[in-house]
């Protein structure tokens, strides 16, 4: 999903180093197949980077950010988060017990931003989906959704 040669020659193409911190930030998220948030990929990106600022990992999100090698996420909590982006347009399915991020294509909804754009007067430029649900491995281990926090 996170190829880390492709993200690190896209980071080298733009001219941004790869310091050994821009490396353990890169490192952190590869390692993760959830959407994490600034201060998760710090905590695990100061694992192996002891020397790692928090203003160098939201540098480092926002430059993945704009090269597409990450997607900005909802967190539960209102908070922006980050997920790994493996195509051009994507859109994710995230689980609502394990965190679990899964990125896929596909999303005819032309109608539905038809219909945005005419009642609104915008003109829809691009959309982002994000669906939540629960993931085949937390079904099969009995984890269903927890209808009282509004899932599911």
């Amino acid at each position: 999903m996170f190829d880390l040669d492709t993200v690190t020659q896209q980071l080298s193409e733009h001219q941004f180093k790869i310091t050994r911190q821009r490396r353990a930030v890169l490192d952190a998220i590869a390692a993760s197949h959830t959407r994490l948030s600034p201060a998760d990929v710090y905590a695990k990106a100061r694992r192996g980077c002891r020397d790692l600022g928090l203003a160098t990992v939201y540098r480092t999100l926002d430059i993945l950010a704009e090269l597409g090698a990450i997607r900005r996420v909802h967190l539960d909590d209102g908070c922006e988060g980050f997920a790994p982006a493996a195509m051009p347009h994507g859109h994710h399915v995230i689980c609502v017990k394990c965190n679990r991020v899964m990125e896929f294509e596909g999303c005819d909804i032309s109608t539905v931003i038809r219909s945005a754009a005419k009642e609104t007067g915008f003109h829809i430029e691009e959309h982002w989906l994000e669906l939540m649900g629960t993931c085949k491995e937390c079904r099969k281990q009995g984890r269903l959704p927890d209808t009282a926090s509004g899932h599911g």
